[in-house]
């Protein structure tokens, strides 16, 4: 259901615009999709004190209808929805949804770019190639959150779209809390299923 102060489209039609505004950008219109497991924060290996931002799909993958489950469910939120390119790679733009009121506030001085009455901002992020990284261990150890990359903290993980798909909505903590323990219970007895 959208909330009445946005217009929101539909997925494709948002999705569109998006490669529009990219290919008028002049950069890759062809996004790749990614989730919160998928970023890849690191420390710096040349700059000491430094972090930089990655991205992986080979180890959590985004299912096909990833993006649709997440765009639905941040459409029924009253919240600024915000296409966010964090770079490029050769399979086309590193991209991810982030949904939150603080986006509100961010205007075009900071390169976010308001799409119409749709609730939604465009944000073309850095220029640049981002490392696809493929070494396990490398994504093991990744920086799992940082204040500098505050922005990130509002896109939605594959844990939330696997919820949605089975429950219909994201669990509550106490919810995943119990599943969790139904999970342990069930290895510890012998019953896996």
């Amino acid at each position: 259901m959208n909330n009445p102060r946005f217009n929101r489209p539909n997925l494709q039609e948002a999705l569109d615009a998006w490669r529009d505004f990219l290919e008028g950008q002049k950069l890759a219109a062809e996004p790749v999709w990614i989730f919160t497991e998928n970023l890849c924060l690191e420390h710096s290996r040349t700059t000491p004190d430094h972090l930089q931002l990655g991205f992986q799909t080979n180890f959590t993958p985004p299912a096909d209808d990833a993006l649709e489950i997440a765009y639905d469910q941040f459409a029924e939120s009253g919240a600024r929805m915000v296409f966010y390119r964090l770079g490029s790679s050769p399979r086309g733009s590193v991209c991810i949804l982030l949904c939150d009121p603080w986006f509100e506030i961010r205007d075009e001085r900071e390169g976010f770019v308001r799409q119409k009455n749709w609730g939604i901002s465009f944000f073309t992020g850095r220029s640049g190639e981002m490392e696809e990284i493929t070494d396990l261990t490398r994504w093991l150890r990744r920086v799992k959150h940082n204040p500098a990359f505050r922005d990130f903290d509002f896109a939605m993980s594959l844990a939330t779209v696997d919820e949605i798909r089975l429950y219909g909505r994201p669990l509550q903590p106490y919810e995943r809390f119990a599943e969790s323990l139904i999970g342990r219970l069930r290895r510890m007895l012998g019953n896996p299923s």
